[in-house]
Parts: C-alpha cells; sequence; structure tokens
C-alpha cells in the first residue's frame, strides 16, 4: 500500500470508529431520529471518502501492474473496476 494513503486511510478508520460509537450513544440516549440520521449520513460520507482513498491505491498500484501484464491479469482488473462500481451484472 501506498504510504500516504495508508496513513490517510488509518486516519478515516479511527474517524469513523468515533463516529460510530458516537451514534451508538445517540441510539441509547433516545437522541431526536434527525440527528441520528445526520450523523449516520456524516458516517455514510465518511466510508465513501475511505472507498475513494482505497480505490486510489489499487489503481495505482494492482490495476496498474496488472493492465501492464496484459492478458489475463488485464481482464481480472476490468472485471474487479466493475464490481467495485456495482456495474457487474449479478
Amino acid at each position: 500500500m501506498i504510504e500516504d494513503i495508508k496513513k490517510r486511510a488509518l486516519h478515516r478508520t479511527s474517524i469513523l470508529e468515533g463516529q460510530l460509537r458516537g451514534v451508538a450513544k445517540m441510539i441509547e440516549n433516545e437522541d431526536y431520529c434527525m440527528d441520528i440520521i445526520t450523523q449516520s449520513r456524516a458516517i455514510q460520507r465518511s466510508l465513501e471518502s475511505l472507498n475513494r482513498l482505497l480505490l486510489e491505491n489499487h489503481l495505482r498500484t494492482h490495476v496498474a501492474h496488472m493492465f501492464d501484464a496484459g492478458g489475463e491479469e488485464r481482464e481480472q482488473a476490468i472485471g474487479e473496476l466493475l464490481k467495485a462500481f456495482d456495474f457487474q451484472g449479478k
């Protein structure tokens, strides 16, 4: 994993852990539903940010290598990218 991306991804997971603990406390305290939903949506945005970092790392490392290798590895990379974006039929 690219060191800068790894550092940022780990930081993002720490933030997510805190956000999830916060939502759990809000639920336990029976906070206002819309406030809980707002926090839940913030967690979803944080997860998307983490996914972008992980995808960037994958593209810069594995996918670049797989495309250079060509053949079956290139096809595997294409399949993985389609799956990552939910474009692959189920």
